[in-house]
């Protein structure tokens, strides 16, 4: 029986992600938690994960990250839900130790043994970057969720986060953009198999780099680009650094097919979602550059902020891991729109 996992889903992937806008009012009756010293990192800030001091120069990192289908292959969505939320603790600059799974299954709809596939999945990508998948939990549920809660660690002096950019600073990208543009023409039955394939690959390639950049000091600032897109990831770097950015436009790497399928209509409620929420800060750009860099991504690379007298250190560490550098724009001094297109 051939079942496609999207069509028991109303989102997909990273695109399944509350608005922007919506999570700062939700977040704004947080703010007033109690005080905890050993806390480095949470959620007063937008970082990719929370981050504890140990003591003796380590802390532990925790993340959470899950979704709904964005592939039909079972074994392939597990794949991209582990490799998506491993990315969290390598954004910070840390090393995975262990995960635990998150499964709603709708085991009314769907039979269990494709819940093992996704499983398998998952577990083939936490065997790649080192850490067991060593337990979890499952409900039923009427729509299929999959996602893993992962535990990291980082010594305190390589702990990265998003707010640490200077003006100046060079701009990197690890992947290509499109992940949500590809997936909806998947869904309306327009995207061929080499244009999803080559998608795939890019989802289930886990961001390991960033653990070697944690020990980097000219990397000041460093994110993981996923469902709010590069701008809204961009954004959340400027506002935190009290800083603006600048993208070049024609350097933006865009997966093969993106720009056509969009011609045909291929444009992710999350983009439209997102543009809503932070649009108004950002520049001038036509409507193809708005559906491009506010696509929503799932398990998309590492934006990385560094030293520009040091981007040549950069791409030489990034070509020794064979990981792609595209080097899209630069910091400036704050401005009133947060991302300017060149």
């Amino acid at each position: 029986m051939d079942i496609k996992l999207t069509s028991y889903s109303h989102g997909a992937g990273c695109g399944c992600k509350i608005s922007p806008e919506v999570l700062d009012r939700i977040l704004s009756s947080t703010r007033d938690q109690a005080v905890y010293p050993g806390l480095l990192v949470g959620n007063a800030g937008r970082d990719d994960a929370a981050v504890f001091d140990l003591g003796e120069g380590k802390a532990v990192i925790s993340t959470t990250d899950f979704f709904m289908p964005i592939v039909d292959d079972a074994f392939d969505f597990g794949r991209i839900a582990a490799a998506n939320a491993v990315s969290d603790v390598y954004a910070m600059g840390g090393k995975p130790l262990m995960a635990i799974a998150i499964l709603g299954w709708p085991v009314s709809l769907l039979p269990a043994q494709l819940a093992g596939q996704v499983m398998r999945g998952a577990m083939e990508v936490c065997a790649a970057v080192g850490m067991p998948l060593a337990g979890g939990h499952s409900i039923d549920t009427p729509e299929p969720i999959f996602g893993l809660a992962v535990t990291g660690l980082v010594n305190k002096g390589a702990i990265k986060t998003n707010d640490g950019a200077k003006e100046g600073d060079a701009l990197y990208l690890t992947k290509p953009l499109g992940i949500g543009i590809v997936t909806t023409a998947q869904k309306k039955g327009m995207a061929t198999e080499a244009h999803m394939a080559q998608a795939i690959g890019w989802m289930t390639k886990p961001n390991h780099i960033g653990a070697l950049l944690g020990g980097m000091g000219y990397v000041h600032a460093l994110t993981d680009v996923t469902g709010f897109g590069l701008l809204g990831h961009l954004g959340e770097m400027c506002q935190g650094s009290g800083v603006s950015a600048t993208v070049y436009w024609d350097k933006i790497p865009i997966l093969d097919g993106a720009i056509g399928y969009l011609g045909q209509g291929a444009v992710p409620g999350g983009t439209e979602r997102n543009w809503s929420s932070y649009g108004h800060r950002m520049g001038a750009m036509d409507m193809q550059a708005r559906c491009v860099l506010a696509d929503p991504q799932t398990s998309g690379g590492l934006l990385i902020a560094v030293d520009p007298v040091h981007a040549p250190d950069l791409e030489r560490l990034l070509g020794r891991e064979n990981v792609p550098a595209y080097r899209i724009g630069h910091m400036r001094p704050p401005a009133r729109a947060m991302v300017e297109l060149e």
